[in-house]
């Protein structure tokens, strides 16, 4: 309950220059940067640094990057993801500029669909009362935003022989099978607010906080997929083109 108290004093403080009398815009976006991130570390999601955009390009220097700002700085970041406050504090002092990852498969998942497939299902979850958790809005512009409903984890069960893998299952080197929905488990990661996009894309935003309940990924599923096979049958040429990275 501490960490939603947190969160929520957040999305209640005055704006810069308005009658909160903080009118240093600067200092005022890092201490949002900030809350942002502690707030997912404190909701249990290993968080990591990741590259930003440079222009139209990535702040990784590699030339043609076919994810610019969109992937982790750390080819281990699967290690180095942490929930620990310092770490992720100290991470976001000393780099201004970074946007930052979660990854997945180890206290949650993440189903990942365009943004207006998810529309459509989240109007139907909250019509039958299912209790949906926290959602990100990454993206925009028709057919390129995502819509990412965090769940529970399928991702360390007690026993491994209990594992079961999904034909949705999402990794960064097959990103770009999966035009409609995505599975983040094992072995992927997805930005967290407020990453920023190249371009004039919106920056990553939470569109339900960190701070509620990860429900079961199978209470969405059903949802989520019928509401993307609509979306498919209406525009089946629209998808993200862009892979993400082969070795990060």
């Amino acid at each position: 309950m501490e960490r939603k108290s947190r969160f929520s004093q957040w999305l209640r403080r005055p704006k810069s220059g308005s009658d909160g009398g903080d009118t240093d815009t600067g200092s005022a976006a890092a201490r949002s940067r900030e809350d942002l991130l502690l707030a997912a570390a404190d909701a249990g999601f290993p968080v990591a640094p990741a590259a930003h955009p440079s222009g139209y390009g990535c702040s990784c220097e590699r030339i043609g990057c076919p994810t610019p700002g969109r992937h982790p700085i750390s080819f281990g970041w699967q290690t180095v993801a942490t929930t620990d406050r310092d770490k992720v504090a100290a991470w976001v002092r000393t780099l201004p500029q970074a946007n930052f990852v979660t990854a997945t498969g180890i206290t949650h998942d993440v189903l990942d669909v365009p943004v207006e497939a998810g529309r459509s299902a989240l109007g139907r979850l909250d019509a039958a009362g299912v209790d949906v958790g926290p959602i990100t809005l990454s993206g925009g512009g028709f057919g390129d935003g995502r819509m990412l409903f965090f769940t529970a984890t399928r991702g360390t069960p007690d026993d491994e022989d209990e594992w079961w893998p999904c034909e949705l299952d999402c990794h960064p080197e097959t990103m770009d099978e999966h035009p409609g929905m995505r599975w983040h488990c094992r072995g992927s990661y997805v930005l967290l607010p407020p990453s920023t996009l190249p371009g004039e894309q919106p920056a990553v935003t939470w569109l339900r906080g960190p701070e509620l309940p990860l429900p079961d990924p199978l209470t969405l599923l059903e949802s989520l997929t019928d509401a993307c096979a609509e979306f498919n049958d209406r525009e089946p040429h629209h998808h993200e083109a862009a892979a993400w990275p082969i070795s990060r």
